[in-house]
């Protein structure tokens, strides 16, 4: 699929500029801050930088910002340095900075729950394999504590003033470990044959965190058919099974689903050009997150690869969005590189716009 450079197009995107509400939450525009591992949070405590980081995004236009994942208090639960706990006064009383900043900004922001589980180690992780959790060798203590650890996060989350929660169900993360039938071979109940039953993990994870919120404060999840490495697996194979899997997500408490895929345009299943967050609003008739190469010609492994990312248009995006595929659009490498890229687009000065580098990765402003 081919766009236009948005250099030399004057396109409307007016509609991804309407105010969205849903439950304790209103936003000013359809755009979302997609969650990046950024690791610069020295010592697992977000600090000055981080807060700077996320405020000039919210002053940038951002609707809503979800942060880098930031890990619960479980062992295993992180594979790499320097990233944010969600857990202790320390790193607590940085990210009640960071919200402070970013509502000073006029911005709302969401922290991402995450537990890596079972993702292999590179040379600069922290955790021995002896700690790491999965599937296969946690107990059902285990799981139950790591249930509760999510939903403590979550209360904590509600506490220091964030505006929703999003867990981090994908990518072959613990979550999306238990989803998937290689790395989830148990024979209780957190195990099965299908997607629906291996899903009674993610369930009560859930419910622990809407037990801890309250009805009225979004939940978001987000979730995946691919995985680090396994980038062309898919979780759910056909629109039935897809069902068989979100519908409990939903009832347990998931009020908005955040589909990631690499490129956004890409159908989902054979028969229909619906992408996965258009999927998933169908089945569960609540809003999605789109994401995926939004407004650049290729996908993050290609930007690992050293490839750069030339700039495209948005009438795709903003066809599908104006038939109702999706409600938000989560927007990752081009926010990098540029804090003001919402504002930007809004004012039509798209000539303003920068190419995605493999350098860009490096930038933290």
């Amino acid at each position: 699929m081919t766009e236009q450079d948005p250099k030399a197009t004057t396109e409307d995107v007016s509609a991804l500029f309407k105010p969205f509400q849903l439950k304790g939450l209103t936003l000013a525009n359809r755009f979302v801050m997609a969650p990046m591992t950024r690791q610069r949070s020295p010592g697992n405590v977000p600090g000055e930088p981080n807060v700077a980081y996320y405020a000039r995004r919210a002053a940038g236009g951002v609707g809503l910002i979800l942060s880098e994942g930031t890990v619960v208090e479980r062992p295993g639960k992180l594979h790499l340095r320097d990233v944010p706990h969600f857990y202790g006064e320390q790193a607590l009383a940085g990210w009640e900075q960071v919200i402070d900043a970013v509502h000073r900004e006029g911005g709302k922001m969401a922290p991402q729950l995450w537990h890596v589980g079972l993702a292999q180690r590179n040379s600069r992780g922290q955790e021995q394999p002896a700690a790491l959790e999965g599937p296969a060798n946690m107990s059902r203590e285990d799981v139950q504590a790591t249930v509760r650890a999510f939903g403590k996060a979550a209360a904590d989350a509600k506490r220091l003033g964030f505006d929703a929660v999003e867990l981090h169900g994908a990518h072959g993360y613990l979550i999306d470990q238990f989803f998937y039938e290689v790395t989830n071979q148990r024979t209780d109940e957190y195990g099965g044959k299908t997607l629906g039953e291996r899903s009674r993990f993610a369930v009560e994870v859930l419910q622990s965190v809407r037990d801890a919120v309250g009805p009225e404060m979004v939940v978001i999840l987000r979730l995946s058919q691919w995985k680090i490495g396994a980038y062309d697996h898919k979780n759910a194979r056909t629109p039935q099974e897809m069902e068989q899997w979100l519908l409990p997500l939903s009832e347990a408490g998931a009020d908005m689903f955040h589909m990631s895929q690499r490129h956004y345009w890409e159908p989902e299943f054979a028969g229909s050009d619906l992408n996965a967050a258009g999927w998933a609003k169908k089945i569960t008739g609540k809003p999605t997150i789109t994401v995926g190469s939004v407004g650049l010609s290729n996908d993050f492994i290609g930007t690992f690869a050293g490839e750069a990312s030339a700039l495209r248009g948005l009438g795709e995006l903003v066809r599908r969005f104006e038939r109702g595929d999706f409600d938000l659009v989560a927007v990752g490498r081009s926010l990098l590189n540029d804090p003001a890229w919402v504002e930007k687009i809004r004012t039509g000065r798209t000539s303003d716009l920068k190419h995605f580098t493999r350098e860009s990765l490096g930038q933290y402003f």
